[in-house]
């Protein structure tokens, strides 16, 4: 039988979702805790990689399995062999042609900020200091630019090898509360770095230091020198996949 995943992790140790020759992951992680559940050596098959150092709250999984375990008790069975910094949410039985990667619709990712002239180290470990009189409704209307379908070329980092850089971005909302910034994209797939280049370049037009123009230049040339910089990792986090 075929079962879904919904699973949150702290990726700060982790070299990322996807399986690496160097380096820990959060994919070889969930699947060493099903052999050691079930003593099946299976794949997992994840929406999507999260690069090393991001979060998620709640990455989609599958993946088959012969063990006679009600799938939707499989996650507490599953948690006992899992570390502190991940753990499945919940788990249920899927079709057989369920695919936790090509059947996503929607992917939400969310990039937190924080506004303090030193560093706090209870924020520090999910969020990124950034500096300055901020106005968030520069952010706002910056980021009204980016909804829709677009060529992000962009928006990703150099190098990354895509059939098409062509995306659908459903909303981008920039909320403040106190010293702290949140900015949540929704969108049918991400380029690699989108999310932190998009987070990186809104902090910049509400410092005023880019216009807001520039974005939309970028996504008519494809000049990412017209954009903000990659921020860290550590501030990113994938809160949901629709299906």
């Amino acid at each position: 039988m075929r079962i879904k995943l919904t699973i949150s992790y702290d990726g700060t140790t982790f070299c990322g979702w996807q399986k690496q020759k160097n380096g820990v992951s959060v994919q070889g992680t969930v699947e060493d805790a099903i052999f050691r559940l079930t003593g099946e050596r299976i794949s997992v098959v994840g929406s999507g990689r999260t690069d090393a150092g991001v979060h998620a709250l709640g990455q989609v999984a599958h993946f088959d399995t012969a063990a006679n375990i009600p799938p939707e008790k499989f996650y507490k069975a599953l948690n006992v062999f899992l570390p502190s910094d991940v753990k499945v949410l919940k788990s249920k039985i899927a079709a057989e042609n369920f695919n936790a990667n090509r059947t996503a619709k929607r992917k939400t990712y969310e990039y937190s900020l924080y506004v303090s002239d030193v560093e706090q180290p209870l924020k520090e470990r999910y969020a990124v200091r950034t500096y300055g009189d901020i106005d968030i409704n520069k952010m706002q209307s910056a980021a009204k630019l980016l909804v829709g379908e677009h060529d992000f070329k962009a928006f990703s980092a150099t190098g990354s090898s895509v059939k098409t850089t062509v995306r659908t971005v459903y909303g981008i909302t920039v909320e403040q509360s106190g010293e702290d910034i949140k900015i949540k994209v929704c969108g049918n797939g991400f380029l690699y770095n989108m999310v932190r280049i998009i987070a990186g370049t809104l902090i910049k037009a509400g410092r005023g230091e880019i216009p807001k123009e520039n974005l939309s230049k970028a996504l008519k040339t494809g000049e990412r020198e017209l954009l903000g910089e990659t921020l860290p990792a550590k501030g990113l986090c994938l809160v949901s996949v629709e299906y």
